[in-house]
């Protein structure tokens, strides 16, 4: 098994993010750096740069079945690479992502819009309209009975966020909200200023688009 500490000195990642720092790196060697050791079969680097093809072609389908499918990959390590980029993308959206409309909620959580179940998400803002955090707060069918205000606050407080968005995705590829589907949403809406966090919007995300609740003024 060849590892990182193995490979010849001036192509060590590791040593090389030591003395030159992480921006030095190619993205191949950071991802040798989180893999650490390859297998007696696929050196550690072999291994990095096919994973680095995955994350070039398709970033955004990257999951723990397509890295564990990489030869030499285990489930560890791919846990690993998973949760790097999560933090990354976590930390990175804090400081950049404003929420101005309802194309922005589809956007950020359009990667949700093919699941076969339908996701319940949330968003919290701050009160310049920043994202907080985002979040599936439960999984099936949109109804009164599975989503509870608690639940979809629950997060917004401990986030001290101004504001809150709501956001579903529809399977069937159909936008718009059924009857139950509003009757949750304005459960929701009455909900907020008890709490003393706005209910902004609900989208529904969809392939191909969405639809808001707020732009059609039914918030």
């Amino acid at each position: 098994m060849k590892r990182v500490a193995e490979l010849y000195e001036n192509d060590r990642p590791r040593e090389k993010l030591k003395r030159k720092g992480p921006a030095a790196l190619k993205n191949y060697e950071l991802i040798a750096v989180l893999i650490g050791s390859g297998t007696k079969e696929r050196d550690v680097m072999r291994i990095s740069r096919e994973v680095e093809r995955l994350l070039e072609t398709d970033f955004e389908g990257l999951s723990f079945d397509r890295l564990t499918a990489v030869h030499g990959l285990g489930p560890a390590k791919s846990m690993q690479i998973l949760a790097a980029i999560e933090l990354s993308r976590r930390h990175l959206i804090k400081r950049n992502s404003k929420i101005a409309c309802a194309e922005d909620v589809w956007r950020e959580l359009r990667s949700y819009a093919g699941r076969r179940q339908e996701h319940l998400l949330s968003v919290t803002l701050d009160g310049a309209g920043h994202m907080i955090e985002k979040r599936v707060v439960t999984v099936g069918t949109l109804n009164q009975s599975l989503v509870h205000p608690r639940e979809l606050f629950a997060d917004a407080i401990t986030d001290r966020s101004a504001g809150i968005i709501m956001a579903h995705n529809h399977p069937s590829g159909n936008r718009f909200p059924s009857f139950e589907e509003r009757r949750v949403t304005q459960r929701i809406k009455e909900a907020g200023p008890i709490i003393g966090i706005e209910l902004i919007d609900h989208v529904i995300i969809t392939e191909d688009g969405w639809f808001s609740f707020a732009e059609e003024g039914e918030l």
